[in-house]
C-alpha cells in the first residue's frame, strides 16, 4: 500500500474544489490512481495535500487533457515470476500473446533473472524476487520464438513519454519497482514487441492466427479482467478456451471464480494463477510471492 496516496486520497475526498473539477471529466476518468499518476507525470507534488490542491487547481487544463487521453496501465515485470513455473513446464518453443499488454514488459519471461529464495535462474535483465511455497522452483527458462500483445491503448517502450507514464503510475514509496521497470524497459527496447491496438474479444483471434504453427500458443493476462465488464469478460473466456495451445490467467478470485479454493496464505490481497481454467496457486499482485496449492 501507499501511505502517501492514502493520506492524499482522504484529503481529496473532502476537497470540494478538486472534486468539482473531476466531475467535468467522464466518470471512468475520475479514478484516484489516474488523477494521482497524471499529477506526478506533470511534475506535481503528492507529499502534501495543500500543495497537491494548489497544483491541481492551477494546472487543471493540462491535467484534464491528460486524464481524458490516459488510462491506468500497470506494467509489472515482476509478475513474470508467477508465470515462469507454468511457462517452463509447457511444450517448447512458445508463442506468447499477452492480453492487456500495456508496453509489453510481460512478454520477456525468457530474458529476466528470477530468485525464488536461494534458487536463482537466468542471467539478464532485472532480478525478480518471488517467495515461492508449495512447489519446487523452475529450473529452466522458456524458449520464446514469438511474442505479441493486445491492448486498447498500447504503449511504446521506445517512447520516453510512455515510459514516464508507466513510472508515474508506480506508488511514490516503491523505488524498487521503478528500478525494475527501467531494467525491464531496457530489455524490451532492445527488441520491441509486436503490440496491437485492439479489443480482447474482437481482435484476439486475428492476432492469435499470426503465431507460428510450430510453437505452443500461450495466451495470458495478469490483473486485467477486473477492468472488463462481466458480459465481455465471459465472452473472452469462452473465446480463449477454444484456441489451440494454453491459457494462463492471474486474476482476483472475485473476477475469475473457482470452486473449492483453499484459504489464502494470509490476509493480504491475492490473485489466483490458473492454467486452462484450473487454479494452481495464490499470488501477490506484483509477483512478490506465490503459494502453490495444486
Amino acid at each position: 500500500m501507499s501511505p502517501t496516496y492514502e493520506k492524499l486520497a482522504q484529503a481529496v475526498s473532502a476537497d470540494e474544489k478538486v472534486l468539482a473539477l473531476l466531475e467535468t471529466v467522464p466518470e471512468p476518468k475520475q479514478q484516484p490512481n489516474l488523477l494521482l499518476g497524471v499529477v506526478r507525470l506533470l511534475g506535481g507534488p503528492v507529499d502534501d495535500p495543500a500543495d497537491f490542491h494548489d497544483f491541481t487547481v492551477t494546472n487543471w487544463p493540462a491535467i484534464e487533457a491528460e486524464l481524458r487521453s490516459r488510462a491506468t496501465q500497470t506494467n509489472e515485470a515482476g509478475r513474470c515470476a508467477l508465470l515462469l513455473p507454468v511457462l517452463s513446464s509447457l511444450p517448447q518453443p512458445l508463442a506468447l500473446l499477452e492480453v492487456g499488454a500495456a508496453a509489453g514488459l510481460g512478454l520477456y519471461p525468457d530474458r529476466y533473472t528470477y530468485r525464488y529464495g536461494d534458487h536463482e535462474i537466468g542471467s539478464g535483465g532485472p532480478v525478480l524476487d518471488c517467495a515461492l511455497t508449495g512447489t519446487t522452483p523452475p529450473t529452466l527458462l522458456p524458449e520464446v520464438v514469438w511474442r505479441a500483445g493486445l491492448d486498447l491503448n498500447p504503449l511504446q517502450i521506445t517512447v520516453p513519454a510512455d515510459v514516464a507514464w508507466l513510472e508515474a503510475l508506480i506508488w511514490p514509496e516503491h523505488q524498487h519497482r521503478r528500478d525494475r521497470l527501467r531494467a525491464a524497459a531496457a530489455v524490451a527496447a532492445a527488441d520491441p514487441p509486436t503490440l496491437i491496438r485492439g479489443d480482447l474479444v474482437d481482435d484476439l483471434l486475428g492476432l492469435a492466427a499470426r503465431a507460428p504453427a510450430d510453437a505452443t500458443l500461450v495466451v495470458f493476462h495478469t490483473s486485467v479482467l477486473y477492468q472488463v465488464p462481466a458480459a465481455r469478460r465471459a465472452a473472452f473466456v469462452a473465446l480463449v478456451r477454444e484456441l489451440p495451445g494454453h491459457w494462463i490467467s492471474v486474476e482476483g478470485p472475485d473476477v475469475m471464480a473457482y470452486r473449492g479454493l483453499p484459504s489464502a496464505p494470509d490476509g493480504a490481497l491475492h490473485n489466483v494463477l490458473a492454467l486452462d481454467g484450473t487454479p494452481l496457486a495464490w499470488t501477490r499482485g506484483h509477483g512478490q510471492a506465490m503459494a502453490w496449492f495444486a
